[in-house]
C-alpha cells in the first residue's frame, strides 16, 4: 500500500519541484498531451484521464484510464532597453540564464458505473519564469528574475444525465510558489510597504482551493458541444513577498470559462474549436498598473502588471490514420495580456507569445495501452514598448522578446 501511495504521490512532488511555463497569458494552452497536439482544443472531445482539467464532464465518457506524460519547454526570453536617461542601462538583455524544464502530468479515471466516474488529475496550471544573466540597472544590483509556479490537484466526479448530456465537477486543490531576486531598487520606503519583503527571499507558498464545472452534450453522432467554468482559486498570502505584490502578497488564481465545439467532417476526422476566457483583469497583484504608482507596493491598490482578461481561440484537428495510429495538429492564438506602456514591469514576466502550432500523435499497443506525443512552438514575438518606463526611472523603452519550444511524451492504459 505505501509503495502504490508513493507512486501516485512523485508526480506531484515532481511537480510541486518544476517551474512551468504556459502561453495563454501564464496558463497552459492545454492539458494533456492529446490536447496540447490539437492546440489546446479538447472542451468538447474527451479522450484521455487528463479531461477532468479541461472540462469535468468529459471524464465519464472516456472509461477506465491511467495517463501519465512529461514535457520538456525550452522558452527563450530577452529584453532592450533603449532610449534611457540613465547611464549605462540601454542595451540587450537575456533572460534564459535557465532554458529546459521539464513538466510532468498524470491523470486517473474509473468508471462507478456506465453513467458515473470518478477521477484525479495533477497538472501544472502554468506559471512564468525570467532568469536574467546579468543585473538589470532599473530594477537592482543582483540577477533580476521571478519563479512562479502553479498546480492543480483536482478530484473529479461526473453522471450522464441521459444519453446525450453529462456533468461534471472537480474541486481544484491549488498550490502555488514564488521567488524574485533583483529588485533591490524597491526595497525601500519610498516605493513599499514592507520593504523587507520585496526581494532575494527564496521561495515562498500558497495553498488554495476552487471548483470547476463542466458540461458535455452529444448532439448526434458527427457534433458534441462542451462549456466548462473555473472559478477563482483562493490562495493563501505569499508572506515572503508581501511588500512586493497588491493586497500584502495575494496573488489569486483567475477564474476562467471556455465552450468547445467537436465535429466529425468525416469517419476518421474530427475537427475542434475551442475558445476560452481568462480572467486576469480581476486579480489586483496581476492587474494593478505598474506606473503611475499610486500606492507602494503591497499595499490594496499597489502597482502589479498591468494585465487584463485576454480570449484564446484552440483549433485542432484529429485524423485517426488506421487503427493503432492517431494524428493531430493545432492552432493557438491568445491576446496579449498587457499594453506596451506596462512593458517595464514586465521585464520580470514576458508573455509576449500569441501564436502557437501544435501537432501530435497517438500510437496504440497490446492490451490497452498507447504511446502519446506532443509538440508545440510558439512564434517569436516582440513588444516594443510606449513610454514604459517612467521619466523618473531615466525614461527610454523597455521591449520585451520570446518564443518557445516544446516536445512531450506520454504513456497511457485505458480499457
Amino acid at each position: 500500500m505505501r509503495t502504490e501511495l508513493a507512486r501516485l504521490l512523485l508526480p506531484l512532488a515532481l511537480l510541486a519541484a518544476t517551474p512551468l511555463f504556459a502561453t495563454d497569458g501564464y496558463f497552459s494552452i492545454g492539458y494533456g498531451l492529446v490536447q496540447v497536439g490539437q492546440g489546446g482544443a479538447g472542451v468538447a472531445l474527451p479522450q484521455d484521464a487528463l479531461a477532468a482539467a479541461t472540462n469535468p464532464a468529459g471524464i465519464v465518457f472516456v472509461g477506465d484510464r491511467f495517463d501519465f506524460g512529461v514535457t520538456l519547454f525550452r522558452p527563450i526570453r530577452s529584453a532592450t532597453i533603449t532610449g534611457s536617461g540613465a547611464p549605462g542601462v540601454d542595451g540587450g538583455y537575456d533572460a534564459s540564464r535557465k532554458k529546459d524544464f521539464f513538466v510532468p502530468e498524470l491523470g486517473f479515471n474509473h468508471l462507478l458505473s456506465p453513467r458515473v466516474a470518478v477521477g484525479v488529475a495533477m497538472y501544472g496550471n502554468g506559471g512564468m519564469d525570467s532568469a536574467y544573466t546579468t543585473p538589470i540597472p532599473l530594477l537592482g544590483s543582483r540577477l533580476a528574475g521571478v519563479d512562479l509556479v502553479q498546480l492543480f490537484v483536482s478530484p473529479t466526479i461526473a453522471f450522464k444525465a441521459n444519453a446525450h448530456n453529462a456533468f461534471g465537477v472537480s474541486l481544484n486543490v491549488g498550490y502555488s510558489r514564488f521567488s524574485a531576486s533583483g529588485l533591490q531598487n524597491f526595497a525601500n520606503a519610498q516605493f513599499s510597504s514592507a520593504p523587507n519583503n520585496v526581494t532575494d527571499l527564496y521561495g515562498s507558498g500558497a495553498f488554495g482551493a476552487g471548483v470547476r464545472v463542466g458540461w458535455l452534450g452529444t448532439i448526434n453522432k458527427v457534433l458534441s458541444l462542451g462549456a466548462t467554468y473555473q472559478s477563482r482559486t483562493w490562495m493563501q498570502k505569499f508572506g515572503k513577498y508581501q511588500g512586493l505584490f497588491a493586497e500584502q502578497g495575494g496573488f489569486d488564481i483567475p477564474a476562467n470559462f471556455a465552450g468547445g465545439v467537436a465535429l466529425k467532417v468525416a469517419p476518421k476526422v474530427t475537427i475542434l474549436f475551442d475558445a476560452e476566457r481568462i480572467q486576469y483583469g480581476s486579480v489586483k497583484s496581476m492587474a494593478n498598473p505598474d506606473f503611475p504608482i499610486q500606492a507602494p507596493l503591497g499595499a490594496s491598490n499597489g502597482p502589479g502588471f498591468g494585465w487584463h482578461d485576454i480570449t484564446a481561440e484552440k483549433t485542432g484537428a484529429d485524423f485517426k490514420l488506421s487503427p493503432k495510429l492517431t494524428l493531430r495538429a493545432g492552432y493557438n492564438h491568445s491576446g496579449l495580456p498587457f499594453n506596451p506602456s506596462q512593458n517595464f514591469f514586465n521585464l520580470l514576466a514576458p508573455a509576449v507569445v500569441q501564436h502557437h502550432l501544435t501537432a501530435g500523435a497517438t500510437w496504440g499497443l497490446r492490451d490497452g495501452k498507447e504511446i502519446n506525443i506532443a509538440y508545440q512552438h510558439a512564434f517569436a514575438k516582440t513588444v516594443n514598448g510606449a513610454n514604459s518606463i517612467p521619466a523618473n526611472f531615466g525614461g527610454g523603452e523597455a521591449n520585451l522578446s520570446m518564443y518557445q519550444n516544446a516536445i512531450g511524451f506520454g504513456f497511457g492504459w485505458g480499457k
